[in-house]
């Protein structure tokens, strides 16, 4: 008589898919945050005033309304598309074979980010774009992304294996420093874009901060963010963790070199809307890499099973 499979196995699918249906995810989100700055920068936040409406009585913008409205539809309807590959993620992680608690708590950790970025879309409408709703939204959008980011790579650890810290203790604090001095440049570029020209429409709410003593501050971090990362990859060397880690310090390096020129070159030519949208889609790069140098810092290692008890007698 022949084998009958169970539905679970039937049903289920490998590590392997599960694994690009995570990387997926993570490269929807992270381009949902680039479209959702290009809505801001061509002032389109309010190209469809309502919510979940694009206007009064219609879901989709009318032929008469203009490109603003377009613009904030089309980022609706990838935010869409970003919610179809979460609930993949999640359905995934749950008949993945073998099922990982880790990546089903990851999973709904996405969903979390997605209904609070859903939530607060509607709150950046309703308050007819306020520098602190918009500003919650894009540091939500990171958030979400480091969710994703985590899954993604855990994903792609082998199974019955747990999570240890792979590098010297001194690295892997300093790896931490870097990650919390990071999130500080990138709080602070968002109030330096919150507080200038490109918050929103020209009506839109702005900080009532100084432009200049702002993007002073947001400068000041990320010299200091430089100067960490720069000392990291010599400490890295005297504890010898510079084989694992040199790949992630060049990339944020070169990430950071790159930031810092789009950020005096935006600064001194008069904030022009297509260098901002460079220097917001080099922020997610920036602290994308960041995470991952962090994430380096761990690795997988099997289990060891306890040895089973035998009988006495």
């Amino acid at each position: 008589m022949p084998r009958q499979e169970n539905s679970a196995t039937r049903f289920g699918i490998a590590p392997r898919t599960f694994h690009w249906i995570c990387i997926v995810v993570t490269i929807f989100v992270a381009v949902i945050i680039v479209t959702g700055g290009a809505v801001r920068l061509t002032e389109s936040g309010l190209g469809c005033p309502s919510w979940p409406n694009c206007e009064s009585g219609s879901l989709a913008p009318r032929p008469a309304s203009g490109i603003h409205a377009t613009v904030e539809f089309v980022n609706r309807i990838f935010t869409g598309f970003v919610s179809i590959a979460v609930i993949a993620a999640v359905f995934g992680s749950l008949i993945r074979r073998p099922r990982r608690r880790d990546l089903v708590w990851l999973s709904v950790g996405l969903v979390g980010g997605v209904v609070g970025q859903i939530v607060l879309g509607g709150i950046t409408v309703l308050s007819e774009l306020h520098p602190g709703a918009v500003m919650s939204h894009f540091l939500l959008s990171l958030v979400l992304l480091s969710d994703a980011i985590v899954l993604a790579v855990r994903s792609g650890y082998p199974d019955k294996n747990i999570v240890e810290r792979a590098v010297p203790m001194p690295i892997f604090r300093y790896a931490w420093l870097l990650t919390c001095v990071a999130s500080i440049v990138v709080v602070t570029g968002t109030v330096v874009t919150n507080t200038g020209p490109h918050a929103g429409d020209r009506t839109a709410k702005r900080f009532d901060l100084s432009l200049p003593d702002v993007a002073r501050v947001h400068g000041t971090a990320v010299i200091v963010f430089l100067v960490l990362v720069v000392g990291g990859l010599f400490l890295a060397r005297r504890v010898n963790a510079l084989e694992r880690l040199k790949e992630s310090f060049f990339l944020l390096l070169m990430i950071l070199f790159l930031q810092g020129a789009l950020g005096y070159w935006q600064y001194f030519t008069g904030v022009p809307a297509l260098l901002v949208g460079f220097h917001l889609a080099g922020a997610t790069l920036l602290w994308t890499a960041t995470l991952l140098l962090l994430l380096r810092c761990y690795e997988p290692v099997a289990e060891v099973e306890a040895p089973k008890p035998t009988d006495t007698y």
